[in-house]
């Protein structure tokens, strides 16, 4: 493995979303029409999009973040969070629409429940992609997600394949995508419940402690669907990596899970994702990728709120005992 935080050669482009988090904490999430009292509130900047472009900035990636956000103060929070960071805010336009706002409870083992309003996410169209062409022609990697619209993600995409990038998507929020993403998709991120889904009626996925030739068959079906390479996270049970390009024999990996004890898991899996693109920028096998973002994603949930725990590179290189 590339040493992470050094050289990388290639910007990181992430296009998307940034929300205001508003999080209350308390002892356990509550059931439907039921209150619980809660013992904490905070704002943090967050968006699935901003946390990733942060959350490789502070690993030391070159990134670049295409978004909007309202003319108020949570818009002001998060340019200032995600620019504090190391990164490119030039194209995070101002928009008529509110700032993004999610709300997020979080329980006393740092599990979470989160409801998104899209706001000035919903206003970025394939025309801010066109007016990212500066630098979107010279990314190695774009990364993306679900929280914007669709034609914004698809146009992102193209751009992204056109550049000879290697074009990142989250699967998430999960919502079904045309064939044409599918196509231009060259790495996909999921959790079980999302390859599931992505898989069709009837498809199960199996657990981390299955056996390499059930997730082989996983494998396939990702292929058949025009994906040749998927992350699948499992949670506290670590990832597993499905490579059709990797030579046979090495085409499943099982990564382990980092154990932390965990605070709060939000924002754990956009961690995760920052954490993949920045070492597929540096030229990365995808299996050494996952494994650098298994550790950085951990350490992220053992401080409250997002783009504030992400961990920089030398905390996941001491844990993987290579600084």
């Amino acid at each position: 493995m590339t040493s992470a935080g050094v050289g990388h050669p290639g910007r990181i482009v992430v296009v998307g979303s940034l929300n205001a988090d508003l999080t209350i904490y308390c002892e356990r999430l509550p059931q439907p029409g039921e209150t619980v009292q809660g013992n904490g509130f905070a704002v943090n900047p967050g968006g699935k999009s901003a946390n990733q472009a942060v959350a490789a900035a502070r690993l030391g990636g070159h990134v670049s973040l295409v978004g909007a956000v309202g003319e108020d103060a949570n818009g002001n929070m998060l340019e200032a969070s995600v620019a504090g960071a190391g990164v490119d805010v030039s194209h995070v336009r101002n928009s008529s629409e509110p700032t993004g706002v999610a709300v997020i409870a979080v329980d006393a083992r740092g599990e979470n429940n989160i409801i998104i309003s899209a706001g000035a996410n919903g206003t970025l169209s394939p025309a801010d992609v066109a007016g990212a062409a500066d630098v979107l022609d010279g990314a190695a990697v774009v990364s993306l997600c679900l929280e914007v619209a669709m034609p914004t993600v698809l146009a992102a995409a193209q751009a992204g394949h056109d550049a000879g990038a290697t074009v990142l998507l989250n699967l998430s929020p999960y919502a079904h995508i045309p064939a044409e993403l599918a196509e231009l998709t060259d790495v996909l991120l999921v959790n079980a419940h999302e390859a599931a889904l992505f898989l069709g009626p009837g498809a199960s996925v199996p657990g981390a402690d299955a056996h390499a030739s059930q997730w082989d068959t996983v494998r396939e079906r990702f292929a058949g669907r025009g994906i040749r390479q998927v992350l699948v996270t499992l949670g506290a049970h670590g990832s597993v990596v499905l490579d059709s390009e990797a030579a046979p024999g090495a085409q499943v990996t099982f990564v382990a899970p980092t154990r932390v004890a965990a605070v709060d898991t939000t924002g754990a899996g956009d961690a995760f994702t920052g954490a993949v693109a920045v070492r597929l920028a540096a030229g990365d096998a995808l299996a050494d990728a996952a494994a650098f973002a298994s550790v950085a994603a951990a350490l992220a949930t053992t401080r409250k709120g997002t783009q504030a725990a992400y961990p920089e590179a030398a905390d996941v290189e001491r844990r993987l005992g290579t600084a």
